[in-house]
This record gives structure tokens, sequence and C-alpha cells, in this order.
């Protein structure tokens, strides 16, 4: 608690844009935009965000605003631009964003890696996008199918075991000082905007043009892809965690479900295991 109280005077603006998610997913969507709106004025005014981020990020929620509206090859197209915005901003290849570092070379235990992590100010705002570009992603709430919820949490425990025996993972019990910004980041900027672009936003879409199960099966491996970084076998399991979580949503369709498995496993990940891997 006490190194979340020192990051206090750095990192509170952050609770603004935590305040829009929420917002947002909760279909107050000028509310959450405004709360948007107001965060970035306050980014750039700490000299965190450029003009030219502003605008970019600007351009690309306006064009996703219209998107519902457009059919055929201009759907399309727009939507081909919105993936692209979004993994320009999930890759933080856009400039102009100066994303806070708040944990640098840390140690999760002993016996794990070095760990660095950023308060992003460019990933977010992809939850706000893809909510404009396809709003049913947060409406299709229905009556829980038990069998293909039950099978993707089972996935969670069953891919420690996988990370176990391959070595990817070792058993470390305990929480860092620096848990808690990690778990409030993790949710909220990693877990819920990941969720709603992967999920939400593609598994929907291509459920919606190919069969639920080809959906599913195509945003996994999106999902398993955008881990590229980290190596074939973090594919590889980032494929499976996002099966598990693509059942999860399809099983219920309510967002917070994969969003909370999402986190649920890397919250477990910390606590009980090396975290991100053994050193």
């Amino acid at each position: 608690m006490a190194h979340f109280l020192s990051l206090l005077p750095v990192v509170w603006p952050w609770f603004i844009l935590i305040a829009a998610q929420i917002s947002a997913l909760s279909n107050r969507q000028w509310l959450g935009l405004t709360l948007l709106a107001t965060f970035g004025g306050i980014a750039l005014a700490l000299g965190l965000v450029t003009p030219l981020a502003i605008a970019i990020a600007a351009i690309g929620l306006l064009g996703a605003a219209g998107l519902p509206r457009l059919s055929g090859t201009a759907a399309f197209t727009g939507h081909l631009a919105l993936v692209l915005w979004s993994l320009a901003l999930g890759a933080h290849l856009i400039p102009g964003f100066h994303n806070l570092l708040v944990l640098d070379q840390v140690r999760a235990g002993p016996d794990s890696s070095t760990f660095t992590m950023y308060l992003n100010l460019d990933k977010p705002l992809i939850l706000f996008a893809v909510l404009l570009a396809w709003p049913g992603m947060t409406r299709g709430a229905k009556p829980i199918m038990v069998v293909p919820l039950t099978i993707g949490l089972v996935t969670l425990p069953a891919l420690f075991a996988l990370g176990l025996i391959t070595g990817a993972v070792r058993p470390e019990i305990g929480l860092p000082e620096w848990w808690l910004i990690f778990a409030l980041t993790n949710l909220f900027l990693t877990c819920l905007t990941e969720e709603s672009f992967f999920r939400g936003y593609l598994q929907s879409m291509f459920a919606s043009k190919i069969g639920t199960a080809p959906g599913i099966a195509v945003a996994s491996l999106l999902f398993g892809l955008a881990h590229v970084g980290g190596g074939p076998a973090l594919v590889i399991f980032a494929s499976i965690l996002g099966a598990a979580c693509g059942l999860g949503y399809y099983a219920t369709g309510r967002l917070w479900v994969p969003v909370l498995m999402h986190f649920g496993f890397n919250a477990t990940h910390l606590a009980l295991f090396t975290y991100p891997g053994p050193a």
C-alpha cells in the first residue's frame, strides 16, 4: 500500500480514465467520452501527450463512431482501418504518447525475471473506439451456457499445469510490494482493453461472418500473435488463454466475464508463480 500511495501524485489522472472506461461499459457512452476528453485535456496540460497524439486519437474515435452506419466495401475498409489504428496504439507506434513508467526492472520474487510496467495513455483508447464501432458487444447478455463456460474456466488452471510441465513458470508464492498498482493497471489498462478488442469486437465480428467456433479460433489466434514479441511459446500460451476467455464471452454474452477470467489468470500468475517467468 505504501508503494501505491507514493505513486498517487503522478498517477491520479488515470483514475479519470478508469471512470471513463466504467461509464462507457455501463452504456453511459456520453459520460464516458466526456470523462475521456477530460483525461485527454489533463494529459495534454501535464505534457503526457502532444497535440499530434490527441489529433490521431480523435480521428480514430470519430471514424469508429461512423462505422455502424457503413456497409459493404466501405464497412470492410473502415473496420480494417480501425484494426490497424488499434494495433498501432497497442504496439505504442503512434508518436506523442508519453506513457508513464511506474515499475522499472523489478522482480515479483527472487526466482522471477525482471519486469517493467507503464501506465499507458494510448492502448486504453482502443476500448472506446471498438465500443463505438461495435456497440452490441455490451448488450448481448444471455442465459449462461454452462458447458462452454466450464471448459473455459477449467482451461485456466490447465494452462498453469502446462506452464509448470514445460518450465515456462515455477512455483513462487507471495505478492510484491507493487501488487496494487499492478492489479489496477492490469485490470483496466490491459485486460479490459484486450478483451474488448479481441473478444467483444473481433470475436463478435468474425462470429457474425464465419460462425461461432471459427470466430473464437481466429480471435484467439490473433490474440496469441499479438504476443509474438515474447517468443513462440508465449504465442501458444496466449492463444489458449484467448480461447478460454472466448468461451467465457460466448457462454455468457457478458464482456466482464472474459475480462475477469483474463485478470484472474494474471493475478494468480503473479501470486503463485514466477512472473512473468523464471529468472
